[in-house]
């Protein structure tokens, strides 16, 4: 898994949130923690989610600024409401439990249990805070769930507790889908903490931006900030942690330390994690089973090894000629060899590929046809490439030697060359461009590799300055998917041209311009009502629907199939994680979700 930058504002929306007051940073040598002493066996070595120096442990900093574990939807130090389990798509409790959701609300009961860190009890009033700071600042995360969330009714229950209703915000996004992902996403924040620090600096959310918050942060999660240089960032198990009672019968996490070292590269990554010097990591290892010897495992002991959960791909450009012919789109992915994408690129941690934007197995196996698959989609066939090609005018040039030179259109003008946008050091992402690129020139279109650094990747991506990019739209997996996978590549709602400061956080390749001659108003249709659906058959007919179009437009070209993240464990210090055989919690570190449950069924190995 690579570093992935993003706004503060989507970030908070996804799940990060504010709290504390400390102002200063530890630093090596302050007694908090040195280089050793840390039993092992009471020690958790886990990493890939921190890259560089810790500058600041405030999530309301830039999300690029902040380190692990406030930078992301991360339980150790901030809860959201209710945890998402990616295995079997239930809601587990946490600060609350899931009573009911429809088409007009969602309903949750606060769990009277719940406590911050300073003994005071959770409330509604926490819950309904980090939702109304995006109505007052609308630089803050929460402006955008605002959008979905139009009201947070409470009432007391007779048996006692707090019960908040979610109700769906008719008037702008209408859809209760998103709003089970805000509460699976965003960490609630201790309200009587943050009004003090906003009212001490005169109400400026900027200014409270600045703080480090890296001093005994009032929390309500398992652990708490211990200590951190630019090698290491430590967490420190809290041992009055609400939920241990409330959640876990009184047991506590195994692990009373959580570190986090900072690596360089995925190589020092592998090499930790062979030696037992790191117990669990979620970066990408090539030839993972040359590893099983050195007692590493996965999910799954044998091909794929990881369960997939996202969609890497080829985002095009549909508004610059000759991207803006579908089937000049379609000829590219006739032209790519998926099977040598997944077992050269990624080491065959995938399935087989299939068109369209719906994963044909697991939670969204029931709305994938393989019918519509074979009927409407576009799978790796060379000859067919050409032939499209060919009765869509285009034309390949070749040098003398017999390699490709350029291309021309069917008014017999030549084409500029096209480039793929990468970002330069994401070793897997560039070996798929590269056999993306080899089967592209192949079939005749000229097209070539374009790495770049992420300061002119990330804005590449909302301005629309590309001809094809590398993205993984709806990275995590979560309660609306694959409804956000469709949003995030074929919804017009917000669309805006290249050029100026436009900016499009979804359908980043511009397809399927309002007002233009190819508008297909149905793809907004579809994707506006199916989170307004009830009946199951509706909806898995409407999926089919917009998948069909999917594939018979192809504004993206879906590469492979990746896991949320590379699962990779080692038993030689700590047992008993999750696999396959073994499946009590989500394959993914244990800091996210449902899995963060593994805290507190882990075992010492000896």
């Amino acid at each position: 898994m690579m570093k992935v930058k993003r706004s503060w504002l989507k970030t908070l929306a996804a799940g990060a949130a504010v709290v504390g007051l400390g102002l200063a940073s530890c630093k090596s040598g302050d007694g908090a923690a040195g280089e050793t002493g840390f039993r092992r066996d009471k020690t958790l070595y886990l990493a890939g989610s921190q890259w560089g120096d810790p500058n600041t442990f405030n999530p309301m900093a830039e999300s690029w600024q902040a380190a692990w574990p406030v930078n992301d939807k991360f339980n150790l130090m901030y809860e959201p409401l209710i945890a998402y389990n990616s295995l079997d798509g239930k809601f587990e409790p946490l600060l609350g439990t899931l009573v009911s959701h429809d088409t007009q609300k969602v309903v949750v009961d606060l769990n009277p249990k719940a406590k911050w860190s300073d003994g005071q009890p959770v409330t509604s009033t926490d819950v309904k805070f980090v939702f109304e700071i995006g109505r007052r600042f609308p630089g803050a995360a929460t402006a955008y769930a605002i959008r979905f969330v139009s009201s947070i009714e409470t009432e007391m229950k007779e048996e006692g507790g707090e019960r908040l209703t979610f109700v769906v915000n008719k008037a702008d996004r209408n859809n209760p889908l998103v709003i089970l992902d805000h509460l699976q996403a965003i960490r609630i924040v201790p309200a009587h903490v943050f009004e003090k620090l906003l009212a001490e600096n005169n109400n400026d959310l900027s200014a409270v931006q600045k703080f480090k918050i890296d001093q005994n942060p009032v929390v309500s999660g398992p652990y708490n900030i211990h200590h951190y240089n630019n090698e290491r960032i430590i967490v420190k198990r809290r041992d009055d942690y609400w939920g241990n009672e409330a959640l876990y019968e009184g047991k506590m996490p195994a692990p009373e330390y959580i570190i986090h070292p900072i690596y360089k590269n995925n190589d020092h990554f592998a090499i930790a994690l062979q030696q037992g010097r790191l117990d669990a990591s979620q970066t990408y290892m090539p030839r993972i089973w040359l590893k099983k010897k050195d007692q590493v495992g996965t999910w799954y002991d044998k091909a794929p090894y990881f369960v997939p959960g996202a969609m890497p791909m080829l985002l095009i450009n549909t508004t610059k000629a000759p991207l803006n012919d579908k089937n000049f789109r379609r000829a590219m992915a006739a032209a790519i060899s998926y099977a040598d994408i997944k077992e050269l690129a990624v080491s065959g941690y995938a399935s087989d590929m299939q068109p369209g934007l719906i994963m044909p197995q697991g939670l969204e196996e029931k709305f994938f046809s393989a019918g519509d698959a074979a009927s409407f989609g576009v799978a790796h066939n060379p000859d067919l490439a050409k032939k499209i090609l060919e009765e869509a005018g285009y034309k390949s040039v070749l040098k003398p030697d017999g390699t490709l030179d350029y291309m021309t259109d069917k008014a017999d003008n030549k084409l500029p060359q096209l480039t793929i946008t990468v970002p330069a050091g994401w070793s897997d992402w560039e070996a798929m461009v590269k056999i993306a690129e080899k089967g592209l020139r192949l079939a005749g279109i000229d097209v070539r590799e374009n790495p770049v650094d992420g300061g002119l990747y990330w804005p590449a991506l909302p301005s629309g300055n590309f001809d094809l990019i590398m993205h993984k739209p709806a990275p995590s997996v979560t309660p609306s998917l694959p409804w956000t996978r469709f949003e995030a590549v074929m919804s017009s709602r917000d669309w805006a041209p290249v050029g100026g400061d436009n900016k499009m956080n979804e359908n980043q390749g511009r397809y399927n311009q309002p007002g233009s001659p190819e508008y297909n108003a149905r793809v907004d249709e579809l994707i506006g009502l199916i989170p307004r659906m009830e009946n199951e058959a509706d909806i898995i007919a409407a999926y089919q629907e917009l998948n069909r179009i999917f594939m018979q437009d192809q504004p993206a070209i879906p590469l492979c199939y990746l896991p949320e993240q590379f699962y990779e464990f080692s038993t030689k210090i700590w047992k008993n994680w999750p696999t396959s055989d073994n499946p009590y919690a989500p394959p993914l570190l244990p800091w996210v979700g449902a899995s963060t449950k593994i805290l507190w069924n882990l075992e010492p190995a000896k």
